[in-house]
């Protein structure tokens, strides 16, 4: 499928945290509006930035050209004013789906940063092509804090078919975390939102990730719930007999199947008030 592509000049590219991301963040930041990914359950569906278009989810993208001069000028104003600068990369898009091998755009903003560091950073993909810019990333960690959390909803290929067929394996989102963490820079495997797994779904998440981050679709979508129903994900989860894993306490009984099977430190719920680039 042929994605519609636009180059944009956009007028701003940190936006205020809030909501969901009002947990130590102070700003999320993204290169790209649109995702080619296009998952079933993206609660980006039923926000503004999709419901009024007319092209679906998935078939258009708009790619912020000067998202490094914005970078530039807003960080200087924001340090002159001895604000903090804590951004989640990225909220409403991803920062290295397809378009990003040839654009650059968002190794081009890690590059910005390296002369220009936020005080932390958090880069939120589901593509292993973030493991290109290891080398950056190297640089940027002894600047600020940074982590890579990388979105790995299940274990099982199917069901990562089912609900996101054109975002990439679970497999080699495993090796680069893996490539990531080898690097010596902070991961994350966001479980988020939670899918059917099989039981040895923790263990393979051992020595890669730092810190294992729980998310559901009634806890993670930023209306209780309420974006995941208008998706139709509990039909879905109905059709397939998966109904069991479409339940308000699933984040519990995730959290304590990780927590048996890894160092309960490191396993956190999204509801939860934590700031996210405590180790």
């Amino acid at each position: 499928m042929t994605i519609a592509r636009r180059d944009i000049v956009s007028k701003k590219i940190l936006t205020e945290a809030k909501g969901y991301l009002d947990v130590g963040f102070t700003h999320s930041l993204n290169p790209y509006s649109g995702c080619a990914f296009a998952c079933a359950y993206c609660y980006v569906r039923e926000m503004p930035l999709q419901k009024f278009k007319e092209t679906p989810w998935g078939e258009w993208l708009d790619v912020k050209t000067n998202a490094v001069e914005n970078y530039r000028t807003e960080i200087a104003s924001l340090r002159r004013r001895q604000k903090p600068v804590r951004i989640f990369l990225s909220s409403a898009t991803d920062p290295y789906q397809p378009a990003e091998r040839e654009a650059k755009l968002t190794r081009s903003i890690l590059e910005e940063m390296v002369v220009r560091p936020p005080d932390a950073l958090q880069i939120q993909t589901r593509a292993p092509l973030v493991a290109r810019d290891i080398d950056v990333l190297s640089q940027l960690k002894a600047k600020c804090n940074v982590v890579v959390s990388m979105t790995i909803e299940t274990d099982r290929e199917d069901m990562k078919r089912l609900f996101a067929p054109k975002a990439p394996g679970i497999g080699l989102r495993i090796k680069a975390l893996r490539e990531v963490h080898e690097a010596g820079i902070f991961t994350q495997a966001a479980i988020s939102p939670v899918l059917p797994y099989t039981p040895d779904f923790p263990k393979r998440l051992e020595g890669i990730a730092d810190r294992i981050w729980i998310d559901t679709l009634h806890i993670g979508d930023g209306a209780m719930g309420k974006r995941s129903a208008r998706l139709g994900m509990p039909g879905l989860f109905e059709s397939r007999d998966l109904a069991g894993w479409y339940r308000p306490d699933l984040h519990l009984l995730v959290e304590k199947q990780f927590k048996e099977a890894l160092p309960e430190a490191i396993v956190r719920v999204s509801k939860e008030e934590a700031y996210p680039f405590d180790s």
